[in-house]
């Protein structure tokens, strides 16, 4: 697959705009500049690799507000929810491997999460998001959010807020512990050093959870709303999230604002955000790594050095949750840890994609029916989840592929 490197002959006003493009995918190319030109992009990075090549590596605009620093080829930034399919990858290795079991109770590796109607708790459960655990109930100090044993203690501790197995909520922020804490007890490691030492380091991914301070000067901001950091968790949810059901508005405060700032609201751009290691939500990486990630897991067997093995990858890419979410309050849809394609909410081009997208529009998927994965990386969020930036280099994309994407 020949590629046309990019090196900013761009017309007057144009950001800079750095990296390669296969000439099949010029259309896709030229929309990721659009996005500068028309679409308020700040700064961003798409990769895209198919099958097994990488097509598309192309990063522009600028890390801050002022437009004085260029994104650069290892520029770094937060992804948000994205981070939830990797880290998913990473519980999942083990689970290939005979270290973790899926549908065991998880009492055996965590005895304390074995507690008020937590008996028969799974990694299934929690991986699908049908553990009842979204939200820490007992108010916290906005300090816990750096210490993992508080955060991981406080919901082990707690009643849920549904039957686990019984229904599937959002676990917005505390996935990321559930699913990392089995992690953590059966390795003796920290979450980002078993990251580091089963995945990324292997595969040369430049993807960090615990960012070590030396790697902050690559990092892009997050250009944050003007709503500012949230300073009362009840009034958040009012001005935010608000239901009118006293119940749920009460669990969606301690879903998205216990301990302050866990949605990364005020505090994104902080050194000890950066530092801190919730899988989550603060992820640090680059388009390259994401799509490489998603590229190994698709492809490539555990025998032969993979991720999973084909069994546990069609496992983990069916449908697990389906239907009426108590977080979201609508439809979503759960393989073991991955967003799946539904109506209205596409991943990919096909109902065999499978990823996660990131609060303001950042994505990650794996299309096996297209042979491609992607990633759009962005510092400037749109919409909550969705935004126009990749849907707009997706286009072109599969067009390119002989795959036009279905209306919503």
């Amino acid at each position: 697959m020949s590629t046309a490197p990019v090196s900013d002959p761009s017309p007057a006003g144009d950001p800079p705009i750095g990296g390669h493009c296969d000439p099949a995918f010029a259309a896709a190319g030229e929309a990721f500049r659009e996005n500068f030109r028309s679409r308020n992009e700040l700064g961003a990075a798409v990769c895209v690799f198919v099958d097994g090549r990488m097509a598309v590596d192309l990063w522009g605009g600028h890390q801050d507000t002022g437009r004085t620093r260029p994104w650069e080829q290892d520029t770094l930034v937060d992804i948000y929810s994205v981070g939830k399919g990797v880290a998913s990858m990473l519980v999942l290795s083990l689970v290939e491997r005979g270290e973790l079991a899926l549908d065991r109770p998880l009492a055996s590796v965590w005895p304390e999460i074995a507690s008020t109607g937590k008996e028969r708790i799974t990694l299934r459960m929690l991986l699908a998001h049908r553990g009842g655990l979204p939200g820490v109930r007992r108010p916290l100090p906005p300090e816990a959010l750096w210490d993992w044993s508080t955060m991981s203690s406080a919901l082990a501790a707690q009643e849920p807020f549904w039957e686990p197995g019984s229904a599937h909520g959002y676990h917005v922020n505390t996935h990321g512990f559930l699913i990392g804490e089995p992690l953590v007890r059966r390795l003796g490691v920290s979450f980002g050093s078993a990251l580091r030492e089963r995945l990324t380091g292997p595969l040369g991914a430049d993807y960090h959870v615990g960012l070590p301070w030396q790697e902050h000067a690559r990092v892009a901001p997050i250009a944050e709303s003007a709503a500012g950091p949230i300073t009362d968790p009840r009034a958040g949810v009012r001005e935010h999230l608000a239901t009118g059901d006293a119940a749920t508005d009460e669990m969606l405060a301690s879903v998205y604002f216990n301990p302050l700032g866990i949605s990364g609201f005020g505090v994104v751009n902080l050194p000890a955000w950066r530092s801190a290691q919730i899988p989550s939500t603060n992820a640090h990486a680059t388009a390259r790594a994401v799509a490489r990630l998603y590229d190994v897991f698709m492809r490539s067997d555990a025998a032969a050095g993979g991720i999973v093995g084909p069994g546990l990858r069609a496992e983990a890419t069916s449908i697990q949750s389906d239907g009426t979410d108590r977080v979201l309050g609508k439809h979503s849809r759960f393989g073991l840890g991955f967003q799946l394609s539904r109506p209205g909410r596409r991943i990919g081009g096909g109902d065999a994609a499978y990823g996660h997208f990131g609060y303001g529009g950042s994505l990650g998927f794996a299309d096996p029916e297209a042979r491609v994965t992607f990633a759009y990386l962005t510092n400037r969020p749109g919409k909550r989840f969705e935004n126009e930036r990749a849907d707009a280099v997706l286009e072109p994309l599969y067009r390119a592929l002989g795959q036009p994407l279905p209306t919503r």
